[in-house]
């Protein structure tokens, strides 16, 4: 087991050192300073106790003292009430209808697009080529704020870092049309918590 975070927690996390959803659950943590058991869980290989707590036997998957979530988004939500701070959804409804559209468009306009996607039915050449280019046609909704559609930190760029990290691995060159994402990109990664929330097997992903 490792650890993330350093605020007291009986959070233990399954996790999977290559799955970009436990990536994304590892980033929330990490945002959050939630400290966390993670037991490492290989997809594929069948996990008894992960079997008693997710139908399906798959990651991620929490545990907080008596209660096992399972889904990126339940799980992410759960986090943001349970530690709302520091806040990963805004505060009035206009702006959290808002941002949970954009997150209903960053996971079925750009998580479907990767080639390691459940259920991709386009080659990982065209799935990486389509990805790439719409990643790039978006570049002035990245140089429009410091984050994405918003001035603070939130759920979206918890949600897309993970996604913008293996951009490499998928072998995505993005063209220089595309400067405002790549920016974003390394202003992502700099984060603390981004550095903490990565796996050994993650970090290999950048060279």
């Amino acid at each position: 087991m490792s650890a993330i975070g350093n605020r007291r927690s009986t959070i233990v996390m399954y996790s999977d050192a290559s799955c970009i959803h436990s990536h994304r659950i590892r980033l929330a943590l990490a945002e959050k300073s939630i400290d966390a058991e993670i037991v490492p869980v290989k997809m594929g290989e069948i996990n008894e106790d992960l079997l008693q707590l997710s139908p399906q036997g798959a990651v991620p998957v929490i545990v907080d003292r008596d209660l096992a979530l399972y889904d990126p988004r339940v799980i992410t939500d759960y986090l943001d009430e349970r530690y709302p701070h520091p806040p990963f959804m805004p505060v009035d409804p206009v702006s959290r209808a808002r941002t949970r559209l954009a997150l209903y468009r960053i996971e079925s306009d750009w998580y479907s697009l990767r080639p390691d996607a459940p259920g991709q039915t386009l080659s990982p050449k065209e799935a990486s080529k389509r990805l790439g280019e719409s990643l790039g046609a978006a570049a002035p909704v990245f140089a429009a704020l410091p984050y994405l559609f918003s001035e603070e930190y939130s759920i979206l760029d918890a949600t897309l870092a993970p996604l913008l990290w293996r951009l490499g691995a998928y072998g995505i060159v993005l063209p220089k049309t595309a400067a405002p994402v790549a920016k974003y990109a390394k202003q992502m990664f700099a984060r603390d918590a981004f550095q903490k929330s990565l796996s050994d097997v993650e970090r290999e992903m950048e060279k």
